[in-house]
């Protein structure tokens, strides 16, 4: 017998995905806002989102992906610890 809980359901996972996904995408486009802005603001250069190949374009939207992905992870696992740590006591 095994004395570890039983997993977490994937539909108890699914609200902290959701707002992982959306905090994260949040940040992401907060980090990418800045950037621009301090680049337009401290540095007096406009970014050229359409002169520069496109890699600048990829870059801006790859980093809002990326950190609503990171942000999703980082949800779920903090759910399943708090989920095993309350599980712990009982």
């Amino acid at each position: 017998m095994s004395t570890r809980s039983p997993a977490h359901p994937p539909c108890a996972k699914a609200p902290a995905a959701l707002v992982g996904l959306l905090t994260g995408g949040a940040a992401g486009f907060l980090l990418t806002e800045t950037v621009g802005a301090f680049s337009a603001f401290v540095l007096g250069r406009a970014l050229d989102v359409a002169g520069t190949g496109g890699v600048l374009l990829a870059a801006f939207v790859a980093v809002p992906l990326i950190c609503a992905v990171l942000g999703a992870v980082i949800a779920v696992r903090r759910a399943e610890q708090n989920h095993r740590s309350h599980n712990r006591g009982r």
